[in-house]
């Protein structure tokens, strides 16, 4: 039987790329995992990720959640450092 962490190994997501969607789309993260794996392996699902990561920024902004504002901006980095379509968008 798979554990969460082996689904996060086969996912091509991190943990934290993972826990933005589940934040963004109110999902548990295991719901989250599945979505992000769905998206990542489609061409439409890799801007969808970034413009999730994107949103989740703007709204530690706005609530003044500065170092999860700083902390997301890693997760937006890693991602379109890992994920060279996401540059494109």
């Amino acid at each position: 039987m798979l554990c969460y962490q082996d689904c996060v190994e086969l996912s091509d997501l991190t943990e934290e790329e993972i826990e933005a969607i589940a934040q963004h789309e109110h999902l548990p993260e295991m719901a989250a995992l599945e979505l992000g794996n769905y998206l990542v392996h489609t061409a439409e699902g890799i801007p969808m990720i970034k413009r999730i990561i994107l949103d989740d920024i703007e709204d530690a902004r706005r609530r003044k959640h500065d170092q999860k504002a700083l902390q997301l901006k890693l997760v937006l980095k890693h991602f379109v450092d890992t994920h060279p379509d996401a540059a494109k968008s």
